[in-house]
């Protein structure tokens, strides 16, 4: 990326008819990616990289979801011998990571890839060669991940891997050496999307989009890139100690060799609680910004949204004792973290009520987008309902390791996720394809989930609190289970049979649905402003913003027509203050490369290679790296 301070622009020597021509089509030329093998690879379209981002994910959803099935025919009656214990331990353990770390986070990192230049008026993300290398990254760290499958490896001692079970002397293969070699991967993506997300929000909004006017959704974008900046060093320490324990005999986790099993529980929950805000943030801030569109109105409370956002991320930082309340600390350290608890669903609450209130003075019009987001609200209801009351330390310490936390759990991140993510996907479905999906499909979908994740999660609670422990694999015939179950898995199959009629409607609008036109819905922010789908280069002029709904006022998006010449003179967008968005230069992209693949890549072989113990060949893939990464950064004309 570079930048250069405004100058004067160039006269464009024709009428303004032919004028907006020639500009989208040497726009055009600017910004498309080759028609090639090497344009596929070495895209840095944030458009393109978006959807790749969202057809993995969504791609990690089916094979997590096949994998909770299984686990639940196993447990669909008493007693039954489907899986053996150390399937359904692998089972378990890969479900957990692939929906909580492989597909919550990253989808909506897709919705971010995609949607958040578009709603600031700018023509990229502000590194675009960085965003390239997140989902390569990404992408390898998940191939790393599922690798282990093919050995018979994959790890089994759950997604948050405790100590000792963790450790060599209970583990002694290789399944516990994949987990943090996956990790350690997911996480130079994730931090690589987040510091990418955190400057393009704050350098390149469209002049007049200041803080007070930002859709919600950059407000939430921008908070857990923060959070994950601040907890994801937390994950890569402990996953690091791990491997040293595991491999070269360190006792970080050993109390024999000075270390504490427990250290691994708060690194990890460090980590961990704020990242059940990262999966569950981007989502609330696209459900504050379809509503208003159906409901006919702005957003009732914008300033308590976007203030309950941020402390939502602050608060979430100081709770992750939440889940140790079983551990035996004191009972000053404990009360704490239960008031921090508890107080954290008051962001949650005003979020709700804005909500409600923008639904309750507007006009809905009901839309399978707006079904989504009022099943959302109703789950994650349910499932803070059930949070709270596990904050209380002696009902925590009644119900912990039982089904009632596999209830509240879900509740919180399918509710709070996957409800959220096909509002999304139903309401910007037109602007990623140019083409409207099937209404009555997506409301038959939608209840068919709806329903099938009630009965398959609410009985769960009951389940739970009758004493039905987490992680086993099956249960006696004389426990007074077998029912429960059964109502569970039954849910699980009507959620599984309405998620692929969701995910088929999709599919089969991209290229038969009806043409939808720049706008079907009369949204109100930028991106609907422009073609659908979007031309390589997003916006022809980048658009001025007065108000927080810049579609629904009435002033001249693009009042600066000068500004509009200086900005064809390559592939340039506008770089903006961060407080008021003023602007202050113009800032040079970057060209197609293979530097983030091949980079992905070698990175992911390093690990790879210490996973089977080729500490050799690792350090000479680590020159490697060394290599890409040095012609990568070596100095360049702008673009």
């Amino acid at each position: 990326m570079t930048i250069a301070p405004l100058s004067s622009p160039h006269a464009f020597p024709v009428a303004d008819g032919e004028r907006d021509a020639a500009l989208a089509a040497r726009l055009d030329r600017l910004w498309s990616a080759p028609h090639t093998l090497f344009g596929w690879f070495g895209t840095v379209d944030h458009k393109r990289i978006g959807v790749r981002y969202l057809v993995t994910a969504v791609a990690l959803l089916i094979v997590g979801g096949l994998e909770a099935l299984l686990m639940r025919l196993q447990l669909i009656g008493p007693e039954r011998r489907l899986l053996s214990p150390e399937a359904y331990n692998q089972l378990f353990t890969m479900h957990g990571m692939t929906m909580i770390l492989w597909y919550a986070a990253p989808v909506l990192s897709g919705f971010g890839n995609y949607l958040v230049p578009l709603l600031m008026g700018s023509r990229d993300m502000a590194f675009p060669r960085l965003n390239a290398f997140s989902y390569w990254m990404y992408l390898c760290s998940g191939l790393l991940l599922y690798g282990s499958v093919l050995f018979g490896q994959a790890p089994d001692a759950g997604w948050f891997a405790y100590v000792p079970l963790a450790a060599r002397r209970y583990d002694a293969g290789l399944n516990m050496d994949f987990y943090p070699a996956a990790i350690l991967a997911l996480t130079l993506s994730t931090t690589a999307g987040a510091i990418n997300f955190l400057v393009t929000i704050a350098k390149h909004r469209a002049p007049g989009m200041s803080l007070g006017r930002m859709p919600l959704f950059l407000y939430s974008t921008g908070t857990t890139a923060v959070l994950s900046l601040l907890a994801l060093p937390a994950l890569t320490v402990a996953c690091v100690f791990l491997e040293l324990d595991r491999r070269w005999g360190t006792h970080f986790f050993t109390p024999d060799g000075g270390g504490a099993p427990l250290l691994w529980q708060h690194l990890f929950w460090f980590f961990g609680h704020p990242w059940v805000y990262i999966v569950f943030l981007p989502a609330t801030g696209m459900v504050s910004m379809l509503l208003p569109v159906y409901a006919r109105r702005p957003i009732v409370g914008y300033k308590l949204v976007a203030a309950s956002t941020v402390l939502t991320g602050l608060v979430g930082l100081s709770v992750w004792v939440h889940h140790m309340f079983a551990v035996g600390m004191g009972g000053a350290a404990m009360s704490f973290f239960s008031a921090a608890s508890m107080t954290i669903s008051l962001f949650s609450t005003i979020q709700i009520s804005c909500w409600v209130a923008t639904l309750w003075s507007g006009k809905p019009v009901r839309t399978t987008s707006l079904w989504f987001a009022l099943g959302f609200i109703a789950t994650f209801v349910i499932g803070g309902l059930s949070g709270v009351v596990t904050a209380v330390i002696p009902f925590d310490w009644q119900v912990h390791d039982t089904y009632f936390v596999v209830a509240h759990l879900h509740y919180v991140l399918i509710g709070a996720n996957v409800f959220p993510v096909f509002a999304g996907l139903y309401h910007w479905w037109p602007k990623l394809t140019g083409r409207l999906a099937d209404e009555a499909a997506g409301k038959l979908g939608f209840w068919m989930m709806f329903v099938g994740f009630n009965l398959g999660f609410f009985p769960m609670h009951l389940s739970g609190l009758l004493g039905m422990r987490r992680r086993v694999y099956t249960y006696g015939a004389d426990e007074g289970l077998a029912t429960l179950n059964y109502i569970s898995t039954l849910g699980a199959l009507l959620l599984a049979a309405g998620t692929l009629v969701t995910i088929a409607n999709l599919v089969w609008s991209w290229r038969r649905g009806r043409f939808a036109g720049p706008d079907p819905w009369g949204a109100d922010t930028l991106e609907w402003s422009i073609p659908s789908p979007p031309p390589s280069y997003g916006f022809a002029r980048i658009p001025t913003v007065t108000s927080r709904h810049p579609l629904w006022d009435e002033h001249d998006e693009y009042a600066d027509p000068r500004r509009e010449r200086e900005l064809a003179e390559g592939r340039l967008t506008l770089s903006t203050s961060p407080i008021d968005a003023k602007p202050r230069a113009i800032t040079a992209g970057e060209p197609e490369s293979l530097a983030p693949l091949a980079l992905a890549v070698a990175i992911t072989a390093v690990f790879a290679a210490l996973v089977g113990s080729g500490v050799v060949v690792a350090l000479a893939l680590v020159v490697v790296v060394a290599a890409i990464a040095a012609a990568w950064l070596w100095p360049r004309r702008a673009a």
